[in-house]
C-alpha cells in the first residue's frame, strides 16, 4: 500500500511538471514573441559574421573565431585600407550577442515562471480558503500551493492514562491546472500524522478534487469530490485562518470537518456581497454513525454508496466589508438501503447552521450554531447496538484582538488573544427505549492567543478545559503549535 501511495505520487508529480509545462510555455503569447525576436536576431547575427568572414578574407586576414570577436581585427594589413568595416562589423556583431543573451534570457525567465508563478497575496475565491484558491488567480497552467501544521500536546490534572504527545497533524498540497480562463481543475492532497502504516494513525487521502466551469458571475458549474460547504472551518480550514491550535469541536462533531463527497452543483454570486452554493451529492452512511455523533457517516469519495442522494445549499451575505451572515443545510436519506433491525428505513438526516462574523479593526467575532436530526434513530441504534442521537446540537463564540499596533505601532506583526466558548450535545435526545451514553454533553472553554510574524505563519498557543459531565472528568489540555500556507 505504501509502494502503490508513493508511485502515485511520483507518478502525479512528474506528469504535472513535466507533462503540461512545454503545451503551456509554446500557447504563451509572450514567449512565442521573444522566441521570434530571438530567431530573427540569430539570422542576423549570422549574416554579420559572414560578412565579416568575408571581408578578412578579401584583405588577407586570417577569420578570427567567434569567441574572439572584436580582439582578432584590431590589427589592420600592412599598408592596407583601415579596416573600418570590419571592427564596425565585429562590434554590432558583440552588440546582437548582447542582444541575444538577454533576449533568451527573458524566454527562460518567462518559461519558469509558468512551472513556478511568482509570489501573489493569497486571496480566497468561491468560499475556498486562500492556498487552495490559487488556481483561479493565475493566468494560465499549473498552480501550486499548500498548508501544514504541527502540535505539541500536553493533559494536566487527571490525564486518565493519556500521554503527552507530539504530532504532525497534517501537510497539505493543493495543486490546480487552468485549462482556459473558464475551465479549472483544482484539487487538494492531505498527509496526516507524518506516517501512513499499519500500526499507525496516519492517512494520505484526497480532500478534494472538483473541475470547475465558469459561466458567468451568478451561475458556474463544479463536479467532482466536494467540500460540503457548511461552517466557518470545512471549506477555510487553513491553521492562519482561525483560532485555536485545534479546529473548534463543534465544527468536528456537529459539522463533521473535513467534510466531503461526491456531486455535482453550481456556485455564483447573486448581487454584491450575496454569494451562494447547492450542491446534489451522494448521502451518508448510517452504517458509520455512532454515539458521539454523524461523523463516521461521511463517504470521503472512496466507492461511496450512493443509492441515497443528499441536497445541500449555503447562503452568505456579506453587507459590509469584514461582516459576514449566513447559513447553510445538509438534507438527504442516510439508509444506502442497508436492513436496519430487520427493515429498511430511508434514516433521513437533517443538518443546518446558521452563522456570523465579524472584523472590525484589530477586533475579531464569530458566532455559529449547529443542528441535527436523524429519522430512524431506534432502528439504527438497535442494529448497530448503541445509542444514537436523535437530535444533536452544538455551538459556540469566539472573540479576539489585534494587540501588535498596540503595543508596536509600526509593526506589521499579528498578536491576538482570544477566547472560544463551546457547547455541544450530540445525544440531546435519544429514541424511546434507548439510554444517553455518558459524556457527549459537553461544554468546553478555550482561551489562548495566535501570533503571526508572517500573514503566512503563525504559531499558536491555547489551553482547553473540558466539561463533560463525566465521573472522571475529561484532562485539560496545554497545547502549543504552528501553522503555515503557501
Amino acid at each position: 500500500m505504501i509502494g502503490f501511495v508513493r508511485a502515485l505520487i511520483a507518478m502525479a508529480v512528474v506528469t504535472a511538471i513535466l507533462g503540461p509545462v512545454p503545451s503551456a510555455a509554446e500557447d504563451d503569447p509572450r514567449i512565442r514573441a521573444y522566441e521570434q525576436q530571438f530567431e530573427h536576431m540569430q539570422h542576423e547575427m549570422d549574416d554579420l559574421r559572414a560578412r565579416v568572414r568575408t571581408l578578412e578574407e578579401e584583405r588577407g586576414m586570417h577569420p578570427a573565431p567567434a569567441a574572439a570577436g572584436a580582439a582578432a581585427t584590431k590589427a589592420p594589413a600592412a599598408g592596407g585600407p583601415e579596416p573600418a568595416t570590419p571592427a564596425g562589423g565585429a562590434a554590432a556583431a558583440s552588440d546582437q550577442n548582447r542582444k541575444i543573451d538577454v533576449l533568451a534570457h527573458e524566454v527562460e525567465s518567462l518559461k519558469s515562471r509558468l512551472v513556478l508563478p511568482e509570489a501573489r497575496a493569497l486571496k480566497s475565491y468561491y468560499g475556498l480558503g486562500p492556498a487552495a484558491s490559487k488556481v483561479y488567480g493565475i493566468d494560465r497552467g499549473l498552480s501550486i500551493g499548500g498548508y501544514g501544521e504541527f502540535n505539541f500536546q500536553k493533559f494536566v490534572n487527571d490525564q486518565r492514562g493519556r500521554h503527552d504527545q507530539f504530532d504532525v497533524a497534517r501537510f497539505v498540497l493543493y495543486t490546480g491546472y487552468k485549462f482556459t480562463d473558464r475551465i479549472i481543475l483544482n484539487s487538494e492532497l492531505e498527509f496526516e500524522h507524518a506516517v501512513v502504516a499499519h500500526d499507525k494513525d496516519g492517512e494520505a487521502e484526497v480532500e478534494f478534487l472538483n473541475l470547475d466551469f465558469l459561466a458567468w458571475q451568478a451561475l458556474n458549474f463544479r463536479a467532482g469530490l466536494l467540500l460540503v460547504p457548511m461552517g466557518f472551518i470545512n471549506e477555510i480550514h487553513e491553521p492562519p485562518f482561525f483560532h485555536g491550535v485545534f479546529r473548534p469541536e463543534v465544527e468536528q462533531r456537529i459539522i463533521p470537518t473535513t467534510w466531503r463527497e461526491g456531486g455535482v452543483g453550481i456556485f455564483g454570486t447573486l448581487a454584491p456581497g450575496l454569494d451562494y452554493r447547492a450542491y446534489v451529492l451522494n448521502g451518508l452512511t448510517a452504517k458509520r454513525f455512532a454515539s458521539d455523533g454523524i461523523r463516521e457517516g461521511s463517504q470521503e469519495g472512496s466507492f461511496a454508496l450512493a443509492d441515497d442522494l443528499a441536497g445541500t445549499v449555503r447562503l452568505d451575505y456579506a453587507p459590509l466589508p469584514g461582516a459576514l451572515v449566513g447559513a447553510s443545510f445538509f438534507a438527504g436519506d442516510s439508509g444506502q438501503h442497508d436492513v436496519f433491525a430487520g427493515r429498511k428505513p430511508s434514516v433521513f438526516t437533517l443538518l443546518w447552521e446558521t452563522h456570523a462574523q465579524l472584523r472590525w479593526r484589530g477586533l475579531e467575532m464569530r458566532a455559529l450554531g449547529a443542528l441535527i436530526d436523524v429519522h430512524d434513530a431506534d432502528l439504527v441504534s438497535a442494529e448497530l447496538g448503541e445509542t444514537i442521537g436523535s437530535h444533536q446540537y452544538g455551538f459556540y463564540v469566539e472573540a479576539a484582538y489585534d494587540v501588535a499596533p498596540l503595543l508596536f505601532p509600526e509593526t506589521t506583526q499579528y498578536l491576538a488573544p482570544f477566547f472560544r466558548y463551546e457547547n455541544f450535545d450530540t445525544q440531546d435526545s435519544v429514541p424511546h427505549g434507548f439510554a444517553r451514553v455518558p459524556g457527549n454533553a459537553v461544554q468546553l472553554y478555550t482561551v489562548g492567543a495566535s501570533y503571526k510574524p508572517h500573514p503566512q505563519v503563525v504559531l499558536k498557543l491555547e489551553y482547553r478545559d473540558f466539561d463533560s459531565g463525566k465521573k472522571q472528568p475529561t484532562p485539560d489540555e496545554v497545547n502549543v503549535g504552528a501553522g503555515f500556507v503557501f
